[in-house]
């Protein structure tokens, strides 16, 4: 079997979205499980480079079958939008939010035209896509909006545990006004059928509880009795494999021992802060229910320290690697 081609986005560029992916690239692991390629710019490329590598050399393509694929060459095809001359680092720049959004756009289409199994992105950063007149918050809504996706689900990754979110950026009040009986009931049955579509097929899907020791039975709330335990119930009676409400407190160590498959949390902290806690840089985000396979590093374009080459390229070589695991299966249950 071809290992799979895998776009990997540079980011906002003030950021540290070029030293992450460079970093990443120099892992002989990478090269064993797919083929990758830069969506990106040359000059941005190079710069960064010089300061790790001499040796590593850009070769500049315009379609992916173009690719060597071999360590110590990087292929990259050049969006040529950013003018180094006047790129300033860890500063929020129209150009660079424009710049980001192309890279975006590009990796986008060839996934959609089959060009790329799946795509990798780096971090953007939501200022600069707003200087640049981008009306995006993320990724995900860059993501829906190209592919006319409605509401697709995140998934985070990290040492083996899967945690699926009912909301994500929305404010704590709008979360738990979106628990309901029939959004967590889709929600289960959208979070299933991700699984299998990620070869998944064995396991349980635990529902977390949204009120401490999941409302006692409505003394401390009554979410889980209202909505959240009717709509598990009705999911098991319809044959899913799926139990809860299941305590924060305990469902994410639960799952860590192997007692189930994956979690539904029920907002966007509850979950996040679960996985980061675990292992921060090795949290990997995966965007489902598009119409390919996308995943990104879980933190930010970290501009306190951009350019300095301190930033650690763990979280962007693991979203790598998870998305040439999961690219085959995904492409073969599509």
């Amino acid at each position: 079997m071809e290992k799979p081609i895998i776009a990997i986005t540079l980011g906002d560029v003030a950021g540290i979205g070029p030293e992450i992916v460079v970093k990443s690239l120099f892992h002989p692991k990478v090269y064993e499980v797919c083929r990758p390629v830069v969506i990106g710019n040359q000059d941005v490329l190079k710069n960064t480079l010089f300061l790790y590598d001499k040796t590593t050399k850009v070769n500049v393509i315009k379609k992916p079958w173009q690719g060597e694929y071999q360590r110590g060459t990087i292929d990259l095809i050049d969006m040529q939008n950013i003018d180094v001359s006047k790129l300033k680092m860890c500063t929020v720049q129209a150009i660079c939010g424009r710049a980001a959004y192309d890279y975006i756009e590009k990796a986008i289409k060839l996934a959609l035209a089959g060009e790329v199994d799946a795509i990798a992105t780096a971090p953007i950063n939501k200022k600069s896509l707003h200087a640049a007149q981008m009306d995006y918050i993320g990724h995900t809504e860059i993501l829906a909006a190209i592919t006319k996706t409605e509401d697709p689900m995140t998934m985070l990754e990290v040492r083996g545990i899967r945690i699926f979110s009912l909301s994500r950026h929305v404010s704590l009040r709008q979360a738990c006004d979106l628990i309901t009986q029939e959004r967590v009931f889709d929600y289960i049955i959208r979070c299933s059928e991700t699984l299998k579509k990620l070869g998944v097929t064995d396991g349980t899907l635990a529902v977390a509880g949204l009120n401490p020791h999941s409302g006692e039975n409505g003394l401390l709330g009554d979410e889980e009795t209202k909505y959240i335990g009717p709509a598990i119930k009705e999911a098991q009676a319809r044959g899913y494999q799926v139990v809860g409400p299941i305590g924060a407190d305990s469902v994410f160590y639960k799952t860590l021992q192997g007692h189930y498959n994956a979690v539904l949390s029920l907002y966007h902290d509850q979950g996040h802060i679960a996985a980061k806690t675990l292992d921060f840089e090795r949290t990997v985000s995966i965007t489902n229910g598009l119409p390919f396979l996308r995943t990104s590093v879980d933190h930010g374009t970290a501009f306190d320290i951009a350019g300095r080459g301190i930033a650690t390229e763990v979280g962007m070589t693991e979203s790598i690697l998870v998305a040439a695991k999961y690219a085959p299966l995904f492409k073969k249950q599509s």
